[in-house]
Order: C-alpha cells, then structure tokens, then sequence
C-alpha cells in the first residue's frame, strides 16, 4: 500500500531521474541525424562512422575519378546511374538475383546493386561502357547482335559483361561451362540458346 511518503521517494539510487533519462535518450537520438563522418570508441578502440548524411565519395570507374557527395546506403548502382550519369547497368530485380546491374569490379563480375557505393572506393570499378573499343562495338557486343542475343535488352549489359569475364577466363568453354558460369544472369525473354552461341562463336565452337 503506497504511503504519501512513498510518492516523495526518489525512484532509483542511480542518480538519473526517469526525466534525465528520457532527455538523454532523445538526444542520443538525434545525435546521427546530424553526423557526416565521426569516430565512436567501441570495445576500447576508435571506429569510423559515416553517415547518415552525406559523406564524399570518391570511385574510379571506367579510368576516371568521379567524386560525390552521398549517403552511406547508396549503392554502386545508384552512384553510377545518378550522379555520375553512367547508365550502362540497369536496375531491374534491384535485389541481387538477376545480374542486369554487373560490372566488374578489380577485374571481377559483381551485382552493382548489392555493393556500397561506399565500399567501392579504391577499387577499379568497369562497366559495360568500358568494353567498347574506341568508340565500336567489342566482338563479344558484335556477337549479341549477330546472334540475336537480346529482346528487351534490360539484360543485356549484364550478360556482355559476364560473358565478356568469362570467356577471358575460360576461352575454350564447353555448354555446360557457359550454363555453370553465366548463371547469376537472368534473361526473362529467354534467350539463352543466343547468349549460347554467342560464347560459343568467341570461343570457336558449334551451338549443339
């Protein structure tokens, strides 16, 4: 049974009233919404935070350095396709599985939409814009064409690229080969009987 001395009590011996605590807990709150970079000590040590506000970003693609001001959770894709106005990579599942977003990063095939575009910097970033060879088509882009390769062409500089990789790897490759490798590319035309011939006639072989 409360007394009206109980109601005069301090509420904990912690020294912090629930008041205190609640304009604590509003200005940590708010602490982020106004960081741009800052350093926290976590576990003893001193950690980079960026964001959420804009941070300078910085990415070599295709040759050249191209700088940003962006948020931390902007993605390679969107960096490249906003700011920088390099639309090659097409934004179409934007989630991982379709491969329409791949370019090559430090040499390797990567889905433009699952990486950050801060985590990028530093990295030689090429996409399928990097692929023509002054100013003309690549064989393997004159190959898409000559075969057939595309419809809607939402996929298609995704394949170039992956394909593009994968020949250089496997020059010689056998059907099986190119199913196994070009399978983190999606065509929803369905037009992998083309795509096949083109990695065949690269390679020298026969569609069979």
């Amino acid at each position: 049974m409360n007394t009206d001395d109980d109601a005069h009590k301090p509420e904990s011996n912690s020294g912090v009233t629930r008041r205190d605590f609640m304009k604590i807990s509003a200005v940590t709150a708010a602490v982020p919404l106004v960081m741009g970079t800052n350093v926290v000590e976590a576990a003893g040590e001193e950690v980079t935070v960026h964001g959420p506000g804009k941070v300078p970003v910085t990415l070599n693609v295709n040759g050249k350095k191209l700088s940003a001001e962006l948020e931390p959770r902007v993605t390679l894709l969107d960096a490249l396709r906003g700011p920088f106005d390099i639309t090659g990579a097409k934004r179409v599942c934007d989630r991982g599985s379709c491969g329409a977003c791949t370019v090559l990063l430090d040499g390797k095939p990567v889905y433009a939409c699952s990486v950050l575009a801060i985590d990028a910097q530093g990295a030689k970033i090429e996409t399928i814009e990097a692929l023509a060879e002054d100013g003309k088509l690549s064989p393997v882009m004159a190959a898409f064409v000559a075969h057939d390769a595309q419809q809607c062409g939402f996929c298609t500089p995704g394949f170039v690229v992956a394909a593009t990789h994968f020949l250089q790897k496997n020059p010689k490759p056998s059907v099986e080969d190119m199913r196994r490798g070009l399978s983190g590319n999606y065509c929803r035309c369905g037009t992998y009987d083309g795509i096949r011939a083109v990695a065949l006639a690269q390679s020298g072989g026969k569609q069979s």
